[in-house]
């Protein structure tokens, strides 16, 4: 670890923290309706729509209009990739995607995960990429903020049972947060050299004689709207490796500092909602503290690199350190300590994008991503997903003291009483099942072995990874792993629809339930959620959790790979 990467990472702390309150006060303008600059296009969507704008929705159907979205956007996408071939901007002339490939995209990208078991250049039309997978980067964000703000009303309101109206939540995110900061992340992207076009592919001849193509593309606005939304999902197959996607250190930063900055303003809107402002700042403390574990953890271990690689004679495999770190899957341009920031960035967020090869990390430096998500999505998280995610373990936490104290647990005024509980232990405990369900069917089913390209304790952390990154919305992979077959392209779009919809249904009913409740004033007896002590029991408890869960599968891949490469034995 070097002193350079450090001041780094510390840099990006600090922006990072001054960005968070204005980010907050905007957030908080667009969705209590006080930015209004676009106010006749939002009327004339509602219009065409049909859409009462001064409806106050119950929970369900403020949940049944985002299922309903989703699905009906989930199969123009569907229809929309099987019959590529027929409609216009493919200048490449590619053909319709499989039919298991586009059901697998379609769910991907209509749940915010952006799961790509295919090489876009040479497999999705510009008029693919255009208008469904970048309208998916849109919408599928600016639902999840609405259905985090959704949770805000419900804690905040005094019984008035309804969360406010998904289909103005949903234009208000997409038309006043997400396309302004898009089109300014853009035009850095297209000033720094990103490209922005609607050309083929170039054939050019190499030095060596050789001939190459060189993919082209409207690639600098997907590439906004890809960190910004917490998508992930790049135009090329390198995604933010390619220097035609992130093609100078400022664009690297930015689009680092774009993942966190929507779901760390976030938090600060929050806190004004519920006129808690230091609770969205404990909240954001949490955050911040399991991010830090996670980049000094990784650093540490990349930097250390492989000690059966280490020069020191004839003691090489006992060597404590590899000169230079470990650089294997890491562009050179960027080094170290900014894959390692960006790796852990991605995974805190649901996004997904990458700057280096996962796979290639070191075994301890490649599980913090993989624990990253496991914990839930929810250090700082995917646009909207992080904080209702970090709400209820707020809620598992509030409760675990009330219990210690003996009293009802109560949050914000609002007792927690069983339904909510039952709804909160729905949603912590679904995310784990369908992550170790479906590990446990790929290591044992033949067509899930098939896929592996390395044996051993790695192999199976490929998989592991594979099925905790898909149902966590995350996208990323080990990319050890193939994942072009009817077994794989199934189960990793059936883990995305539930680990989106199956968690994002019982967090609704518990922001319904809440909104029923009378705000009881606090008493000495209240659990105060401004202080240090809350917010290390808050991550006691959302460690403690993961750790429960995913060690003993953690132990079978990357620990005792850990162990047998400290012993000479790689895979």
């Amino acid at each position: 670890m070097s002193l350079n990467g450090w001041l780094q990472i510390i840099f990006y702390s600090a922006v990072l923290l001054l960005l968070t309150k204005p980010m907050g006060i905007y957030a908080l303008k667009v969705y209590d309706g006080s930015i209004g600059w676009l106010r006749p296009i939002e009327r004339l969507f509602y219009r065409i729509a049909g859409v009462d704008a001064e409806e106050d929705q119950h929970w369900t159907r403020y949940a049944g209009g985002l299922l309903l979205f989703s699905l009906a956007s989930m199969l123009l996408t569907y229809l929309a990739l099987r019959l590529q071939h027929l409609l216009p901007l493919n200048p490449q002339k590619l053909g319709a995607v499989p039919d298991r490939q586009a059901f697998e995209t379609a769910a991907s990208f209509t749940t915010n995960t952006n799961w790509q078991s295919y090489v876009p250049e040479t497999t999705m039309s510009y008029f693919s990429q255009m208008t469904q997978l970048a309208f998916h980067n849109f919408a599928s964000a600016a639902a999840g903020m609405a259905a985090a703000v959704a949770l805000a009303r419900g804690i905040a309101r005094r019984t008035a049972g309804g969360l406010g109206n998904f289909w103005v939540d949903l234009v208000r995110g997409t038309l006043y947060l997400f396309l302004p900061l898009s089109l300014i992340w853009a035009l850095f992207h297209v000033q720094q050299g990103a490209i922005q076009n609607f050309l083929p592919s170039l054939d050019v001849h190499t030095l060596e004689g050789g001939k190459q193509t060189i993919a082209l593309g409207p690639v600098a606005s997907q590439e906004a709207i890809k960190e910004l939304g917490t998508n992930g999902g790049g135009f090329f197959n390198a995604n933010s490796a390619h220097p035609f996607e992130n093609p100078t250190p400022w664009t690297n930063f930015l689009q680092m500092l774009g993942i966190f900055l929507v779901p760390a303003g976030l938090t600060w809107t929050y806190g004004r909602m519920v006129q808690k402002p230091a609770h969205g700042w404990a909240l954001w403390i949490a955050m911040f503290v399991l991010f830090l574990g996670g980049v000094t953890t990784s650093y540490w271990a990349e930097a250390r690199g492989n000690p059966i690689h280490a020069a020191r004679g004839i003691d090489v495999v006992a060597s404590a350190a590899q000169s230079g770190g470990n650089m294997e899957g890491k562009e050179v341009r960027f080094g170290i300590a900014n894959s390692v920031l960006y790796a852990t960035i991605t995974t805190d967020a649901s996004c997904g994008c990458v700057n280096s090869m996962h796979d290639s990390f070191t075994p301890l430096g490649g599980m913090v991503p993989l624990i990253n998500m496991q914990l839930g999505e929810l250090i700082f998280g995917g646009v909207g997903a992080g904080l209702y995610g970090m709400l209820m373990m707020v809620l598992a936490t509030v409760f675990i003291a009330g219990l210690m104290v003996g009293r009802t647990p109560e949050y914000l005024g609002k007792k927690i009483q069983s339904r909510e509980i039952r709804m909160v232990m729905l949603y912590v405990l679904v995310f784990p099942l369908v992550i170790l369900v479906l590990t446990s069917v790929a290591v044992i089913a033949p067509e899930g072995l098939k896929g592996l390209n390395n044996a051993g304790p790695h192999g199976f952390s490929e998989i592991l990874y594979a099925f905790t990154s898909t149902p966590a919305n995350n996208g990323s992979g080990f990319a050890g792993i193939t994942g072009t077959t009817y077994f794989y392209n199934t189960l990793f779009g059936i883990a995305t629809l539930i680990g989106r919809f199956a968690m994002i249904v019982p967090m609704l009913a518990v922001a319904g339930f809440l909104a029923e409740k009378r705000i009881a004033p606090e008493s000495a007896g209240t659990f105060p959620v401004t202080t240090p002590l809350f917010v290390v029991l808050l991550i006691s408890v959302i460690l403690i959790v993961g750790a429960l869960t995913f060690f003993p599968a953690l132990s079978l891949g990357p620990i005792v790979e850990h162990l047998l490469m400290g012993a000479g034995r790689l895979f």
